[in-house]
């Protein structure tokens, strides 16, 4: 079995295979203010009765448009704090940060976990060896007032990472490369399990850009086996492993992808697909208006130490906003504490509050028409960050702040010492 098919069968006591459709108990639930509307309804509609929901660790998120940018988020905002109280869901309000980085922080979830969340990128947590994927608003309902939700096991791929990175490459570089391998569907329908020795360099940061980027390669899920890195960022905040599997054992894989990670270079996702990967250098010559740098994708600790690292003693290009957004308020006062906003500030970056708002197109940096922009984020569609006529290039924060700095995409190694 993957790793996914031990954590399922072991919450059954009982033996699965992909394909197996299964109705499991949910160890935790969480909704965002776009997606919790529909939960609320769902809920209301069909618990009459009950004035608590039954998992009780289910959770919402104020965090997409947020702080409200206007009266109908403000409304949704409300109606949320509403349930909340009423129904026993805990709720993290404006300015606490993004789900996928607080569920993992705060310890909501942990290790053997098998969680639900109504936002696609929910699998971002897998970095932590826990079996999470996206559903509907509905299902999260579902999962909310019964504690329970069916499930269809996935096929696993295994992603094996080979070799270490090389100076000014991120993860980033590592899911890019991959999707520009797969494609965006390349993952349909199935969960990717990453495994080699270039994880023993990769911090739970880095781990949980690889995850949250397999939503885009049309993933159900992905998941990262608990190993000496993560058993040491659990020690150090108190936490543990919720439910113990054979995380050492590599078997019952559909199809394996190796990656050759110390061959790869900093990469660029052109518009309008996030599977149409270029070298940083193939368009080095595209000139930007915005840079962004945050997002449930790369808003972590490592993300923007390696910005400041990069602006320190520079500035951002005159005519060139730089946005950085830290993915929830405890990454924020860390990096204040370490002197990376005061870095980040003194170079003429505009710091946000911990939202998802520049990324999604909700407010705090919208394009206009023929405006171009390098954001860390995970999608570029036409229209996903402001006018459709506008142009997203996805990247690494190192690539990121190396754009603030030259007003154009730019290779960050020289940057980097």
């Amino acid at each position: 079995m993957a790793l996914i098919d031990r954590i399922v069968s072991k919450a059954l006591n009982k033996t699965v295979s992909p394909g197996d459709i299964v109705i499991v108990d949910i160890d935790a639930v969480y909704a965002q203010d776009g997606t919790a509307p529909l939960v609320i309804d769902a809920v209301e509609k069909e618990l009459e009765l009950k004035r608590k929901v039954a998992v009780e660790r289910a959770f919402f998120f104020i965090d997409h448009s947020a702080p409200a940018p206007h009266v109908a988020a403000a409304t949704v905002h409300k109606e949320m704090r509403r349930f909340a109280k009423e129904y026993g869901v805990r709720l993290f309000d404006v300015g606490y940060g993004i789900s996928h980085q607080v569920v993992v922080e705060e310890g909501l979830v942990r290790p053997g976990m098998i969680v639900v969340g109504a936002d696609s990128h929910t699998p971002t947590i897998g970095a932590i060896g826990v079996y999470a994927t996206g559903v509907g608003s509905t299902d999260a309902a579902i999962a909310m007032m019964f504690g329970k939700l069916w499930l269809r096991v996935p096929e696993t791929v295994k992603v094996m990472l080979c070799g270490s990175l090389a100076r000014g490459v991120m993860s980033k570089d590592i899911a890019l490369f991959i999707l520009g391998e797969v494609k965006s569907d390349g993952m349909l329908g199935k969960a990717v399990e990453f495994r080699g020795e270039a994880l023993k360099k990769l911090s739970i940061d880095s781990r949980m850009t690889l995850t949250n980027m397999c939503t885009e390669m049309s993933a159900e899920s992905a998941i990262i086996p608990v190993d000496e890195v993560t058993r040491k960022w659990l020690t150090e905040r108190g936490y543990n492993v919720f439910r113990d599997v054979e995380w050492d054992k590599e078997e019952g894989y559909v199809d394996e992808l190796p990656v050759e990670v110390s061959k790869l270079e900093p990469l660029v996702a052109a518009p309008p697909d996030v599977d149409n990967v270029k070298s940083v250098n193939e368009v080095s010559s595209i000139e930007v208006d915005q840079v962004f740098i945050g997002s449930c994708t790369n808003g972590r600790l490592e993300d923007i130490e390696v910005a400041a690292r990069i602006l320190h003693n520079r500035r951002v290009k005159e005519g060139v906003r730089c946005i950085v957004a830290p993915a929830s308020r405890k990454v924020y006062r860390e990096a204040l504490k370490r002197g990376y906003i005061d870095t980040l500030v003194e170079a003429g970056c505009v710091i946000a509050p911990p939202t998802c708002g520049p990324c999604v197109g909700a407010h705090m940096g919208l394009l206009a028409s023929g405006e171009v922009a390098v954001a860390t984020t995970n999608r570029n569609f036409p229209g996903r960050m402001g006018h459709r006529e506008s142009k997203v290039y996805l990247a690494s924060p190192a690539v990121a702040a190396a754009s603030a700095i030259e007003g154009r995409i730019a290779d960050p190694r020289k940057y980097l010492s």
